[in-house]
């Protein structure tokens, strides 16, 4: 414990050390590494494979097909990451963005300036891919980075990182700017999360159970990306034929996601008319289906959703179905049951549409269509650091600016306070 102890506090003050130098370096050096490490994602992506299929192997039987999808590293997703981090280059940079500026009747010029936050901890399970988005935008931002994935995805985590700390070195720089937390051992995130003189902010990414656990250990200011239990409201008033696209893609395209639907919530007005061939279709895509009395009363044979359906995160193909009776009730239910991550409304009556998206307050809320966009690189950030749900300095998708946060300076000629 001792050794290990001491394995942490070195790695992070190693990013400590180098976090003044990434925060100084200009756009073009930053996107120098990124260039360059697009490239060595695709000529060593045959590599990447092998390690990711140690990891693989490892979990086939334990994980559930959904969690499977999101440590399995395939060519296209390869590709996708290179692609993200191309879009990241692309993007504006923000460190030394002027955000206001302002001159004082005595004649003090003051403006509020974007600053990289520092060191920021990273922990996150299941997907590697998360590896190379957050110590991009980390790196674009001005930010170091440890990173600490969950055991289950170690060696794709550990290689994804030796090849980001190559593109760092191949053009100069001090590869400690990127550390990747090297072990499987619980313990390193206990002693992580106490590194407060190193590290500025922690931000993981996980389940219920992760956030619980970081608000009792962590010594160091957190921005929780928690469990997403996100809703589809069908109104009386919506165009059932969009609403079904809209519910089977929110849940089916990836339901190992955040962002994918949890839970159905219908109005009574057209649910005889919706549920049937919704809930068959559903069936047919392996989807089973947990419904309450009413939805139970219109569709047969179907599991009885329990008073533990309704805030659970499935992350696979399981779904919730609640009929209410008006918007009002939808609102209550998904205020009492949500996790203020991401909530869509299917309507034709645009009153209806903005008092849902006026009352409710998750990270992003939507009208006619799918939970899924609730994502940096769909809502225009490019890649994304994760999708908060503490309002705290970030709320929703964090991209660059959010990775950063902002100083006065204040310029003057000779003035003296009265």
């Amino acid at each position: 414990m001792k050794s290990l102890k001491k394995h942490i506090e070195t790695i992070c003050k190693r990013a400590h050390e180098a976090a003044p130098l990434v925060a100084k370096l200009s756009t073009e050096v930053k996107n120098q590494v990124l260039g360059r490490l697009a490239e060595i994602l695709l000529s060593r992506r045959e590599e990447i494979k092998r390690e990711n299929e140690k990891d693989l192997k490892k979990a086939r039987g334990k994980l559930s097909p959904a969690m499977l999808d999101r440590l399995t590293l395939t060519d296209k997703r390869i590709e996708e990451m290179a692609r993200g981090v191309r879009e990241v280059q692309a993007l504006s940079d923000p460190v030394g963005q002027v955000v206001k500026s302002w001159t004082r009747p005595n004649g003090l010029q003051v403006s509020k300036v974007r600053i990289p936050l520092g060191v920021i901890g990273i922990i996150y399970e299941s997907r590697p891919n998360v590896t190379i988005d957050a110590a991009t935008l980390c790196l674009k931002s001005g930010n170091a980075v440890v990173l600490r994935g969950g055991s289950e995805a170690i060696h794709s985590n550990i290689f994804l990182g030796r090849l980001f700390r190559q593109a760092i070195q191949d053009s100069g720089l001090d590869p400690n700017i990127l550390q990747v937390v090297d072990t499987p051992d619980r313990k390193a995130m206990e002693i992580l999360v106490r590194q407060s003189r190193f590290v500025d902010l922690m931000i993981p990414r996980g389940g219920e159970s992760l956030m619980k656990w970081m608000e009792e250990h962590s010594k160091i200011p957190v921005i929780k990306h928690d469990k997403g239990v996100c809703h589809v409201y069908v109104d009386e008033k919506a165009d059932l034929k969009m609403a079904a696209e809209i519910a089977f893609n929110a849940k089916v395209q990836r339901p190992g996601v955040c962002n994918a639907m949890e839970t159905l919530v219908v109005h009574e007005g057209i649910a005889g008319q919706f549920l049937p061939s919704m809930i068959r279709r559903f069936q047919t895509a392996g989807v089973e289906i947990r419904g309450d009395p009413a939805t139970r009363r219109i569709v047969s044979g179907i599991k009885r959703a329990t008073e533990k359906d309704w805030p659970a995160e499935y992350l696979d193909l399981i779904l919730s179905v609640k009929v209410v009776s008006t918007m009002e009730e939808a609102i209550r239910h998904i205020q009492k049951y949500g996790s203020s991550h991401t909530e869509t409304i299917v309507t034709e009556d645009a009153t209806d549409a903005e008092e849902f998206l006026n009352r409710l307050d998750s990270s992003v809320v939507l009208w006619n269509a799918s939970t899924r966009f609730n994502d940096g690189g769909q809502l225009g950030l490019g890649a994304e650091i994760g999708i908060s749900t503490t309002k705290l300095h970030a709320f929703g998708p964090m991209g660059l600016e959010e990775l950063t946060t902002t100083k006065f300076v204040v310029r003057g000629r000779g003035q003296i306070r009265e």
